[in-house]
């Protein structure tokens, strides 16, 4: 699914979306967009010293930055002791008006195309959301091929101390008083192979267990194979529920054959289940509008992608293409939290002209990111410049939701629902909270709307995520300092 580039790739996501280049990446999907080709720039040097990376990072940002209006005249980089720390500077206007909420960063070539190319990554393999106020944190997803997963750290577990040895437990509690969720994030490591932790955790039955887990690389199944696809009998009727975790290109398959099932099934109500996921690959977004295109035309539009001005050569669009295994939903229920974003968010924004009346937003606003970045490179320095370059909207031109999608679902008078996330019981579950409304919804039942306010995911600097996002969880977790490429896109992976 990823093609070799040379130095751009189409980019969309919470903090990352990768597309292929070329003729766009799309494989079968059908994607339509381009990668641009980049206009010449002189490097400082071929160096790869700080001052060289900064002032390389700027040059590009200058020449493609969506908002260059909001790009200071100058910056000296010198007080800067990082090239992401510059980055921040020179986007601070954009982010303080909520348009790139540290969107705009470097990462590395080699982890970026590994996560996105196969979903590897190095970590315990759990997804963990945290409580503030109770100082609390609980397993939120745990994935099957991770290590944590067969030493019984799954979802709905609550960790209690974390130590480097048994000795050196430290309550999670504790952690909070000493500096937050920065220090607990702290106390779970580097996202490094080798790096081992005794984690002491409450499970769902029993007492509290120790155990010494080690993260090492694996792959991430984009879509569970315990939970991620099912038809669920609701009222008499068939639902089919997928729960994407990510836009990375393994869930190509996977998704073809969950949407074949549901087209033998005859099912036509699908419950999507978004709750985590913070974006991913433009192609895989766009096979999730083809798979649920049967009835449309091939001149209906899914989505379209425009670049500043300067750049409107670049401006493209992908129109629905039927695949095999395309079904015509009647209904749709999208969960959404504040971890939904970006390629998400597009793929809910997509439907909504062609659903009418019967598409529901369960759970919580989303997080708000109507743009995606393109990926430049520089080998010489394992470098590659993740920069907001374009804005996306659907076929109605609905964009702009910088402030999370109900305000579109508001706009347009369609439904919301409030639901909680009920960690003890399995994703997919109909007794599940966020299931369970999605699928009272889909049968005609009443629900609470959401409420107003945006949902926040955390940054690079901002662990602390808002009170917005529905109780008992009030955050995902995130290093403060260098996440990996999975951590950007899947806050709170460890």
């Amino acid at each position: 699914m990823l093609q070799t580039r040379s130095l751009l790739s189409i980019v969309l996501t919470a903090a990352l979306f990768l597309s292929g280049c070329g003729g766009g990446g799309g494989g079968s999907s059908g994607v339509t967009a381009v990668a641009p080709t980049p206009s010449p720039t002189p490097t400082p040097s071929q160096s790869c010293t700080l001052r060289d990376r900064q002032l390389w990072a700027e040059q590009q940002i200058r020449e493609w930055y969506l908002f260059p209006e909001d790009l200071p005249i100058s910056l000296d980089p010198e007080p800067y002791p990082t090239v992401n720390a510059y980055i921040d500077a020179l986007t601070a206007t954009a982010r303080a008006q909520n348009k790139d909420r540290f969107t705009t960063y470097v990462t590395s070539i080699a982890q970026e195309n590994a996560y996105n190319a196969s979903g590897q990554t190095a970590a315990f393999g759990i997804r963990l959301g945290y409580d503030s106020a109770n100082r609390t944190v609980t397993i939120l997803d745990s994935y099957e091929t991770g290590p944590a997963f067969t030493a019984g750290l799954t979802r709905g577990v609550r960790i209690t101390a974390v130590g480097e040895r048994p000795d050196s437990l430290v309550s999670v509690s504790d952690l909070f008083v000493r500096g937050g969720s920065a220090a607990v994030s702290d106390a779970l490591g580097p996202s490094t192979a080798g790096v081992s932790r005794v984690i002491r955790y409450q499970p769902l039955v029993g007492t509290e267990t120790t155990v010494t887990v080690t993260k090492a690389e694996f792959n991430i199944p984009p879509v569970s194979p315990t939970f991620g696809t099912q038809i669920i009998n609701s009222g008499g009727q068939s639902v089919g529920y997928i729960n994407l975790r990510t836009f990375i290109a393994p869930a190509e398959t996977p998704l073809r054959e969950a949407f074949q099932r549901f087209r033998t099934a005859g099912v036509d109500r699908v419950v999507i289940d978004f709750r985590y996921n913070g974006g991913g690959l433009l192609s895989v977004s766009d096979l999730m509008g083809d798979l649920m295109g049967r009835s449309r035309l091939t001149t209906d539009l899914f989505s379209r992608i425009t670049f500043r001005p300067s750049k409107s050569s670049q401006n493209s669009t992908h129109l629905f293409t039927v695949a095999p295994q395309s079904i015509a939903p009647r209904a749709l229920a999208f969960i959404t939290t504040g971890s939904t974003a970006s390629a998400s968010e597009l793929v809910a924004a997509g439907m909504l002209p062609w659903t009418r009346g019967n598409i529901w937003m369960v759970g919580e606003n989303s997080y708000g990111k109507p743009i995606g970045q393109i990926a430049i490179d520089r080998a010489v320095c394992d470098d590659r410049l993740r920069v907001i370059a374009f804005a996306v909207k659907n076929a109605d031109g609905d964009g702009d939701y910088y402030t999370g999608l109900k305000s579109v679902f508001d706009r347009r008078g369609e439904k919301t629902c409030a639901a909680p996330d009920t960690p003890t019981l399995a994703m997919g579950n109909p007794a599940e909270g966020q299931t369970a409304v999605a699928l009272a919804a889909l049968s005609g039942a009443s629900c609470t709307p959401m409420s107003d306010g945006a949902a926040r995911m955390p940054a690079l600097s901002d662990t602390e995520s808002s009170a917005t996002v529905s109780a008992p969880f009030t955050g995902r977790l995130l290093p403060a300092t260098a996440p990996s490429p999975a951590q950007r896109d899947m806050p709170g992976l460890y």
